[in-house]
């Protein structure tokens, strides 16, 4: 545990790794009382910052899949007639969300990473949201041991 003051070394590098500044990532943290690289995550980007990246990975994912492939298609058109159902799950850090991307790939589901266009206060290039579609078997292969947002 950090002292008063100071930070997480480990928390602050997860911060970083989502491109956070050094500066803005310690002071997330000690106004989140070093609780977690998540609550300071949150503190950092607004609630509407975290909307908005995962709006933009759902509508990237819907509009590469009906560029894609007629069975791509097709499982847009199943989704959308069930309800269109949507789970929000948290990632470890960029490298896990690569990770989990790799595994979406081999198993042949749609993903769509968001690498952030900079134009808020995401730095430009932060991978910070993948959106994956298919059969929730499949789907929780990859991703059943993560908890909600």
């Amino acid at each position: 545990m950090a002292e008063p003051g100071e930070v997480n070394p480990v928390f602050l590098q997860q911060l970083m790794e989502l491109g956070i500044s050094e500066e803005k990532a310690k002071e997330a943290l000690i106004k989140t009382g070093n609780q977690s690289s998540d609550s300071a995550a949150l503190f950092y980007f607004s609630e509407l910052e975290v909307a908005a990246q995962v709006a933009h990975a759902a509508v990237g994912l819907y509009q590469m899949m009906l560029e894609e492939s007629d069975s791509w298609q097709q499982m847009l058109t199943t989704w959308d007639n069930d309800g269109g159902k949507k789970i929000v799950l948290k990632g470890q850090n960029p490298e896990h969300i690569m990770e989990l991307q790799e595994q979406a790939c081999l198993r042949k589901l749609p993903n769509y990473l968001v690498e952030d266009a900079g134009k808020t206060q995401v730095v430009a290039g932060s991978r910070t949201v993948l959106a994956i579609m298919g059969e929730e078997k499949l789907v929780n292969q990859v991703t059943g041991n993560l908890q909600l947002l």
